[in-house]
């Protein structure tokens, strides 16, 4: 077999289709965000970045900074070992607790991602009880359902946000078998939030343990950021609440929160937390000083949501077609794998503005889309000239206007 002209055929496969993935090459620059600097082999300019996942701009705040200078100036770049050999630094312990505390649970445990919190810990959980079915939303993360597929137990996927049906692939299954039901907050491309009381309404009428992923919610909802089970004083029915540090906390690295028992369970028994090197104590100690912040400071919520309405009513004024729902994600829709690449290199070329296209597998097939999320540092021009683009865009293409 050649093995190079066969990978070769698998890439060229993504060019045809329309949805071969381009890295812009940023230089964040502190102090200036959401301003970059876009990196080209002829050279590099200063764009706007529209599609950031640091939703609040923490990434740059100085408490963040003071305290990673602190802890690296202190402590040295990275954490030496695992956390069970030389690899538990104290501000490790420190962010723990604050996490338990925003999440209202006896316990958190740290991951060097979100990705691996939620494979490691729904993977371990599930293989661990026997006969567990897993009950998993139809829209769950990839990092879900890895660990969902890791965990190598029975799996029913329940229709999108729906109780009703959640409910009915539970009802026939062993009421004292153990279950698993795994869901997210606020979906990250369509935005739109869970009914996280009906589906614990459902999930307790079944005896079965709930596990919520928090990660696009976390920092941006609740009177101290603990997200939307938080918002709606829900965060004590949950089992298992997971989330990121490296979305609205502006660093990297993922968690859990539970009880102290299930705490312990997944630090002594998941892989992915055993066998990996603990995140640079000047991470932990930059996220530490992030979480800290947003549990006592509302202001970046308040001026995120004010950033979000006005891009909205822009976009409704300007006709151009975007999902509604109630959350801070825009998905304006292409629909269109092609298309959505060619507006996005006409938004960073001619506009100086960047929004990357999302096109399957991360969504459906005809779903394509500009996934746009605006920050408390976005300003009015900033939203005005990016509206004016796209109505611009939206005229040469023939796309048709939103009613």
């Amino acid at each position: 077999m050649d093995y190079e002209a066969h990978f070769s055929r698998q890439l060229e496969g993504l060019h045809r289709e329309g949805r071969y993935r381009v890295f812009a090459d940023l230089q964040r620059r502190a102090g200036a965000f959401p301003r970059a600097r876009l990196r080209h082999p002829r050279g590099s300019r200063e764009i706007t970045v529209w599609c950031s996942n640091d939703y609040l701009g923490m990434g740059q705040h100085p408490a963040v900074l003071a305290a990673m200078h602190e802890a690296l100036d202190s402590c040295g770049a990275g954490a030496g070992g695992t956390r069970n050999i030389a690899g538990t630094n104290h501000y490790h312990v420190l962010l723990e607790q604050e996490l338990a505390s925003l999440h209202d649970k006896e316990a958190a445990l740290l991951f060097t991602s979100g990705y691996v919190s939620n494979l490691a810990t729904l993977s371990t959980l599930a293989a661990h009880m026997p006969c567990c079915t897993i009950l998993s939303d139809e829209l769950n993360h990839a990092s879900m359902i890895e660990g969902i597929r890791h965990s190598r137990c029975p799996t029913r996927i329940f229709a999108h946000n729906d109780p009703a049906d959640l409910a009915r692939k539970l009802s026939d299954l062993d009421p004292l078998a153990p279950k698993l039901v795994a869901f997210e907050s606020v979906y990250s491309m369509d935005g739109d939030i869970a009914p996280i009381a009906q589906l614990c309404d459902v999930a307790e009428a079944h005896n079965a343990m709930t596990y919520l992923d928090e990660v696009h919610a976390v920092g941006l909802y609740g009177p101290h950021g603990g997200g939307i089970a938080e918002r709606d004083g829900l965060s004590h029915r949950l089992t298992v609440i997971e989330g990121t540090l490296a979305k609205a906390f502006g660093v990297i690295g993922g968690y859990v929160a539970a009880s102290a028992t299930i705490c312990d369970f997944i630090r002594s028994f998941a892989s992915g937390f055993i066998f990996t090197t603990s995140l640079p104590p000047a991470v932990a100690a930059g996220a530490l000083g992030s979480v800290r912040h947003l549990k006592a400071s509302s202001m970046e919520r308040r001026q995120h949501q004010d950033r979000v309405a006005r891009l909205r009513l822009r976009l409704d004024q300007a006709g151009v077609a975007h999902l509604n729902n109630p959350g801070h994600i825009v998905p304006v829709m292409v629909r269109d794998p092609v298309l959505c690449k060619l507006i996005s290199d006409a938004l960073i070329e001619r506009y100086g503005i960047y929004v990357q296209p999302i096109n399957y597998p991360t969504v459906p097939r005809g779903t394509e889309r500009l996934r746009i999320t605006p920050t408390p540092h976005h300003t009015d021009a900033d939203i005005d000239h990016l509206v004016q683009a796209l109505a611009e865009i939206w005229a040469e293409v023939g796309l048709a206007k939103a009613a």
